[in-house]
């Protein structure tokens, strides 16, 4: 199986690094049933992240319908500035919804096999491109207004797991989902197993809709 992290110009480089490391680690532990990928929207090659020019290299395109994990981060930049000068977060994270990341992830969502899984603005990206409306999610803290006033049930949680949707909140949250996906595909050792090697207890709380609800207080 496969777990592809998308690049896209302006991307954060710590939404796609740490999970790119941990779920490399667990690709590891489990003998190379996990293939881990960096990959452009419609081709291969260098993507500029939105932090200091920095580029990684997209190896492969985006295949949105193999079995596994399909990862969008967040941006990085600032929050507000004047858009004819710098381009801020929220602009490009709308920009994400011009190229063909939207009907990608459509197909992804089609899949019976793969997961859709965001990093901080990854969710907020998706979201504006109308495609979590009646979903449970988060993002950035910062965002979360935003991402409910698309029509996504917010939940404030470090990580939300919505069956083929699984996203995190901040950008150091992206640790927290890359354990989850491997705790929830191939069990609790090996994301034990990785959290060891890195020195990281998971933080936080994994929503999901299961089990009871609270009674109101």
């Amino acid at each position: 199986m496969l777990a592809q992290i998308v690049l896209f110009d302006g991307f954060d480089p710590l939404d796609v690094i740490a999970p790119f490391e941990v779920l490399s680690a667990g690709a590891a532990a489990v003998g190379g049933r996990l293939e881990v990928r960096l990959v452009g929207i419609d081709a291969p090659g260098p993507v500029t992240s939105g932090t200091g020019g920095l580029q990684l290299t997209a190896t492969h395109a985006l295949a949105p319908t193999e079995p596994g994990f399909v990862i969008v981060p967040g941006a990085a930049g600032p929050v507000s500035a004047d858009p004819d000068v710098v381009d801020t977060i929220p602009v490009l994270l709308a920009r994400v919804g011009e190229t063909g990341l939207p009907g990608k992830v459509r197909q992804a969502f089609g899949a019976p096999d793969t997961v859709v899984a965001t990093v901080c603005g990854g969710s907020l990206a998706l979201a504006m491109a109308g495609l979590l409306e009646g979903r449970h999610a988060v993002t950035h803290h910062l965002g979360n207004d935003v991402l409910e006033a698309t029509g996504t049930h917010v939940v404030h949680a470090r990580v939300v797991d919505d069956g083929d949707l699984v996203s995190a909140g901040g950008v150091t949250s992206g640790l927290e989902l890359a354990l989850h996906l491997l705790d929830r595909q191939f069990g609790p050792q090996i994301a034990h197993a990785v959290e060891e090697l890195f020195e990281h207890e998971r933080r936080g709380t994994v929503w999901r809709p299961i089990g009871s609800q609270p009674l109101p207080a």
